[in-house]
C-alpha cells in the first residue's frame, strides 16, 4: 500500500511539473513613442537595433500592427484592459487639460476623459495573478497616481511606475522617481529598468511569471550618452544632403529624414536594454517557454516636442490622425507556436494582447473584459481570424499638431472624421499607405456609410465628444 501511495504521489508531482512547463512565462516590452520605422528590421538605415531585430525575426512580425491611440495613456490602458479607448474612457494622456480648463484659442473645447485605469475592470495583470503567475512591472505607468498604481491593478512588484508620463529626473541618475531608488550618478534609466526585469526573470525562473517592461524611452527629454551622440553625429554628417528636412503638413512642420543623433542614441540604448532581457531568458533556459511581445504606445515624434524622427513613408507621427501616429512595431515570439522570420499583414492592435496571452497560457477567455481584443493565436499558426472593424477616438488637441477626430478602418479603407468642421477623409490603405489621396469626394457612398457606422459604434460605447 505504501508503494502504491508513493507511486501516486510521484505521478502527481510529475504531472504538476508537466503543467508548470506547459504554462509559459510572459514578457511584454512596451517602448514609448517609437515609430514603426525606427528599427533597422523595419527599414531604418540610420538607427541600429540588432537585439530588437533578432526578437522580431525570431517569431512573427505583424506588418500592420497598431496602437489604439496616437498618444500614450489611452493605448497603455487598452493593453491592460483589452478594449478600445472610447470604451474604457481614457482617451487622452492623463494630465492633459480638457473642457473649460483648455486655454488655447482653438475652435473646440476638448472632451472630458477618464483619468485613471478603471478599477472595476480586470487588468491583464490581475487575470494572470489570479491564475498563479508572479506579476512584475517596471518603467512608465501613466495610468493614474495613488490608488491607481501598478500595484492597485494586479502587479505585485512595481519599479518606477507612477503618475508621470516622462522621467522626472531625465534618463540618467539621479532619477527623482518616487517608485525607485537612484542608481550611481549617471546610470542609464533605460538600462536600469532592463536590469531590474532581468533580475526578476532570474529570481523567478522556476515559477510562471508575467513581466511588463515599459520603457520611458524614447520619449522626451531626448537625451543620450556622449559616446552615442558622437557616433550618430558622425553618421548624420556622412549622409547625403536633403533639400527639405521638414515639411509643413497642415498644422506643423514634420521631419522628413532620420538624422537626429541624440534620438538615435536613445534607440540604441533601448535596443541594448532589450538585449539584456533576451539574454536573461537565454541564460535561464526560458527562451522556449516564454512569450515575448514587443510594441510601442504610439507613433514616433515627427512634429512638436523634439521633432525627433521621421515615420516616412507613413504620414504624420505621434499625436496625429494618420498612420504615422498609430502604426507600430508589433512582434510576438513564442517558439512552440511561432516560426522564425514569419510575417502577418492582418491589421491587429494592442487590445489583442489580452486574449492572445490568455489562450497561449491555457487560461479561459474573458470576453466581457477584453471585448474589443481578439486572440491572435490562429494568425500565429498561419490560420485566419474573422475580419473586424477597428476604431480610434481622440476628441482632443495635442502639441504635435493633431486635430480632434475619430478613425475607422474597415478592410483596407480608413475614414477620418474631424470634429472642428465635420468633414471626412477617406483613404484606401492598400494602394495609398501614405494617405496622400483623399477619396471622400470620389466615393461619397462609401464615405457616408463608414461615417454612419463609426457614429453608431461611438454611441454604443457612450463616447465623449468635444
Amino acid at each position: 500500500m505504501r508503494q502504491v501511495l508513493s507511486l501516486f504521489v510521484f505521478l502527481m508531482l510529475l504531472n504538476a511539473n508537466a503543467v508548470a512547463v506547459e504554462r509559459p512565462n510572459v514578457v511584454i516590452v512596451l517602448v514609448d513613442d517609437m515609430g514603426l520605422h525606427d528599427l533597422s528590421v523595419e527599414g531604418s538605415t540610420f538607427y541600429e537595433s540588432p537585439n530588437i531585430d533578432r526578437l522580431a525575426l525570431g517569431g512573427m512580425r505583424f506588418t500592420q500592427g497598431y496602437a489604439t491611440c496616437r498618444v500614450c495613456s489611452p493605448s497603455r490602458a487598452s493593453i491592460q484592459l483589452g478594449q478600445f479607448t472610447a470604451r474604457h474612457g481614457v482617451t487622452n494622456w492623463i494630465g492633459a487639460k480638457s473642457g473649460m480648463e483648455w486655454k488655447r484659442e482653438d475652435r473646440l473645447l476638448p472632451a472630458e476623459y477618464v483619468r485613471a485605469l478603471p478599477a472595476e475592470d480586470v487588468s491583464i495583470a490581475e487575470a494572470m495573478k489570479e491564475a498563479g503567475y508572479r506579476t512584475f512591472f517596471a518603467g512608465k505607468w501613466h495610468l493614474g497616481g495613488e490608488g491607481s498604481l501598478p500595484t492597485d491593478h494586479g502587479y505585485e512588484i512595481n519599479i518606477g511606475g507612477h503618475h508621470r508620463g516622462s522621467p522626472p529626473g531625465g534618463f540618467f541618475s539621479p532619477y527623482r522617481n518616487p517608485m525607485m531608488e537612484d542608481g550611481p550618478a549617471g546610470e542609464s534609466l533605460t538600462m536600469r529598468l532592463a536590469k531590474e526585469t532581468a533580475d526578476f526573470i532570474r529570481e523567478n525562473r522556476k515559477r510562471p511569471f508575467f513581466a511588463m517592461l515599459s520603457f520611458y524611452s524614447v520619449h522626451a527629454p531626448v537625451q543620450t550618452s556622449r559616446d552615442l551622440w558622437a557616433k550618430y553625429q558622425a553618421s548624420a554628417a556622412a549622409m547625403p544632403e536633403v533639400a527639405n528636412r521638414f515639411k509643413i503638413d497642415r498644422t506643423l512642420p514634420v521631419r522628413q529624414v532620420q538624422d537626429h543623433p541624440v534620438y538615435a542614441g536613445m534607440v540604441e540604448t533601448t535596443d541594448r536594454a532589450v538585449g539584456e532581457v533576451l539574454d536573461a531568458l537565454e541564460e535561464t533556459g526560458l527562451t522556449d517557454s516564454t512569450i515575448v511581445i514587443f510594441t510601442s504606445d504610439n507613433g514616433g515624434v515627427s512634429s512638436g516636442d523634439a521633432f525627433a524622427t521621421s515615420n516616412l513613408p507613413l504620414r504624420g507621427g505621434k499625436g496625429r490622425q494618420w498612420e504615422g501616429g498609430i502604426r507600430e512595431p508589433f512582434y510576438l515570439r513564442y517558439p512552440p507556436v511561432t516560426r522564425a522570420r514569419t510575417t502577418c499583414s492582418v491589421p491587429v492592435t494592442g487590445a489583442d494582447f489580452y486574449p492572445t496571452i490568455l489562450e497561449l497560457c491555457g487560461l479561459q477567455p474573458m470576453p466581457e473584459q477584453h471585448v474589443d481584443g481578439v486572440s491572435l493565436v490562429p494568425l500565429l499558426k498561419n490560420q485566419a481570424i474573422a475580419e473586424r472593424p477597428l476604431y480610434w477616438h481622440y476628441p482632443h488637441y495635442d502639441n504635435q499638431g493633431g486635430e480632434p477626430s475619430s478613425l475607422f478602418r474597415d478592410g483596407s479603407w480608413k475614414l477620418i472624421h474631424y470634429y472642428e468642421d465635420g468633414r471626412n477623409e477617406l483613404y484606401d490603405l492598400s494602394v495609398d499607405p501614405s494617405e496622400v489621396s483623399d477619396l471622400s469626394l470620389t466615393h461619397p457612398v462609401r464615405t457616408a456609410e463608414m461615417w454612419e457606422q463609426l457614429q453608431t459604434w461611438l454611441e454604443s460605447v457612450e463616447a465623449r465628444f468635444p
